[in-house]
């Protein structure tokens, strides 16, 4: 009789963690658990049409540099607009739970917010400045549903 597994080599063996002893694990996949710790930013459009994207990860500076197409990876909903400018980082979420409900309860609160309507002649700046606000306020919304004290807020572009 012939073992399943040996027909179908992609089953996972029984113990995935061959080695569980952490004292014998590899210094850098230790030291990477420690070291990273989940973020959620807004990053800018630069180039028309102007937009604002919210994203979670674990290094910005990899992952605004993929969405400008830098490197490998970027959203799609990045691809125009290029390049991408930082707006707003948050840190000191617990975990990458917290941090994606945290993006998804932000942009939730800015599909539901109503809109500024911009009566005056179109401005890259003034559109800049409109979208900025408007996170804002989503923001605001989301640090009044959920526990925030614990959160450090950044804002690198001024909404106001």
């Amino acid at each position: 009789m012939v073992r399943i597994s040996k027909i179908f080599r992609s089953i996972k063996c029984s113990n995935p963690n061959p080695n569980p002893d952490p004292s014998k694990s590899s210094p850098s996949s230790s030291r990477s658990r420690s070291s990273f710790s989940w973020l959620v930013y807004l990053i800018l459009s630069t180039n028309t049409p102007i937009k604002t994207y919210v994203g979670v990860t674990t290094n910005f500076s990899r992952r605004l540099k993929q969405h400008n197409g830098e490197l490998k990876g970027g959203a799609k909903a990045s691809r125009t607009g290029r390049p991408w400018v930082c707006a707003c980082i948050i840190q000191g979420f617990k975990d990458k739970s917290e941090a994606c409900q945290f993006e998804s309860k932000w942009k939730s609160f800015s599909r539901k917010l109503p809109r500024k309507r911009n009566d005056t002649v179109r401005q890259v700046d003034n559109d800049s400045l409109l979208l900025l606000q408007h996170r804002e306020a989503a923001l605001n919304r989301v640090k009044g549903s959920l526990v925030c004290d614990h959160l450090e807020i950044n804002w690198q572009l001024n909404p106001s």
